[in-house]
């Protein structure tokens, strides 16, 4: 199967695996400032860790240009249209640039009411209000980075986000360690040495990014025509990223809410659920980066108007995450014990965390069939539809059924994991009809004609 230019390289696997890397890289070092605070003040973790809470938020609202720029930079690159891929590139560097400085000057503005409103701790206001006043005032570089990332992997350059996500976080892990303990005389901050580290990492990374940019695609950001605004690529954009966006707030609110269901059974409840998830996140990494990686073939193939092979790439896909998440959930459930008496030595939460990682030997196929078929109806330009039917889902089969079977039933944990299950499979069963359908076959961004600004 050939896909474009110089992308007999771009397999699957060669897609998938810097992916998968980079993803586990961001899980594991995600939390580093809260991991080496730990030694420092019991406070700071938690002041740090509510003003996470908001950034995260933040990566979610510049995410979603992301995405549209990662499905339309590769249709048009499958069409061979170099012309409308590197404007498509400016365009969202320069919509995310907009948008991030706008929220950035907010956080500083309001960061003191914005925590106050989350109910923090007055103790813990001022060092919670420093971390989210450096982190979140320069929050435009990470939507900068998370752009230019998304068109080198548009472009098959995985390994090159990959590198950089692994130099960031060295930067980072070495500013935390200066600022925390204070080696070869370097001044003791705290919570501001370690914002002020992880600042400076992106500050870096996004010098190296650029650099990549113009040495890999010949992209070089022109300050003139940053700024000039194509109503067609900007209309497509955001047909694509407000829906992803609204999607993902709502997943993360529907969480929200099944958690509060949860701290009604328990703290020791809700302890077992973070860390059970936090092993199911390990399985779940495979069938994100296989979908990263199929998004990105899928966007190349329907841009050269290759309806079949990208309905098939998709399929094999399909099959692939659900046989690799299904080994995971298997070798996971054998060393369930050994696993969960990492965070734990609690009898109680060993056999109940047990019971719901079984439970994901039947949850991760249904995750995969989500993942992998709806970034691949998202690059065939099908976005509405798994939109509408995933916010459908999460709040007409996961949240009632949590409540019916976790509170009303009282089966605790494993009534709200079988909710998950639900949501899964009924969400993935219709997503892979709607593939069969091949309605997405209409929907490319890549052949509609141009409208003129």
């Amino acid at each position: 199967m050939s896909l474009t230019r110089q992308d007999r390289k771009m397999t699957l696997f060669a897609l998938t695996w810097p992916i998968f890397i980079e993803v586990m890289l961001h899980m594991l070092m995600g939390n580093a400032d809260t991991l080496m605070l730990s030694q420092y003040s019991d406070n700071s973790v938690a002041a740090v860790g509510v003003s996470n809470q908001i950034l995260f938020l933040l990566i979610v609202m510049f995410g979603f240009i992301a995405t549209g720029t990662t499905i339309l930079v590769s249709q048009y690159l499958g069409a061979n249209n170099y012309k409308d891929a590197k404007g498509i590139s400016s365009v969202s560097l320069s919509a995310n640039l907009l948008i991030s400085i706008i929220i950035s000057v907010v956080i500083v503005i309001a960061s003191e009411d914005i925590l106050l409103l989350m109910n923090l701790p007055r103790e813990l206001l001022p060092e919670a209000t420093v971390y989210l006043q450096l982190v979140g005032g320069f929050s435009f570089i990470q939507a900068l980075i998370m752009t230019a990332s998304a068109i080198l992997k548009s472009y098959g350059y995985t390994k090159d986000t990959m590198y950089l996500t692994i130099g960031m976080n060295l930067i980072n892990i070495i500013g935390n360690y200066l600022f925390i303990f204070g080696p070869f005389g370097f001044p003791v901050l705290g919570v501001q040495g370690v914002a002020i580290s992880t600042v400076v990492s992106r500050i870096i990374g996004l010098i190296v990014i650029l650099y990549m940019l113009k040495q890999r695609v010949h992209f070089t950001i022109n300050l003139k025509e940053l700024f000039k605004l194509p109503t067609h690529h900007l209309k497509n954009l955001l047909h694509i990223g407000v829906p992803t966006a609204g999607e993902q707030l709502s997943y993360n609110t529907s969480q929200m809410v099944i958690t509060f269901f949860i701290t009604m059974i328990g703290t020791e409840a809700l302890t077992t659920k973070i860390y059970t998830q936090n092993l199911m996140m390990f399985i779940l990494l495979f069938s994100m980066a296989v979908s990263q990686g199929t998004q990105i073939m899928i966007g190349y193939l329907i841009g050269a108007k290759e309806y079949d092979s990208a309905y098939k790439r998709c399929l094999r896909s399909l099959y692939s995450g659900i046989v690799i998440s299904t080994l995971m959930a298997i070798i996971f459930t054998i060393f369930s014990d050994p696993l969960l008496g990492i965070f734990t030595s609690n009898e109680r939460i060993l056999e109940i965390g047990g019971t719901l990682i079984l439970l994901t030997i039947l949850l991760e196929p249904g995750r995969a069939f989500n993942m992998v078929i709806i970034g691949s109806l998202r690059a065939a330009g099908d976005i509405r539809f798994p939109t509408y039917m995933g916010i459908l889902s999460m709040w007409g089969i996961a949240v009632p059924i949590a409540y019916i079977l976790g509170i009303h039933y009282d089966l605790g944990l494993v009534g709200v994991w079988i909710a998950y299950i639900c949501d899964e499979w009924v969400r993935g069963i219709i997503m892979l009809y709607r593939w069969k359908s091949r309605a997405w076959m209409t929907k490319s961004f890549s052949h509609r004609p141009a409208v003129s600004s």
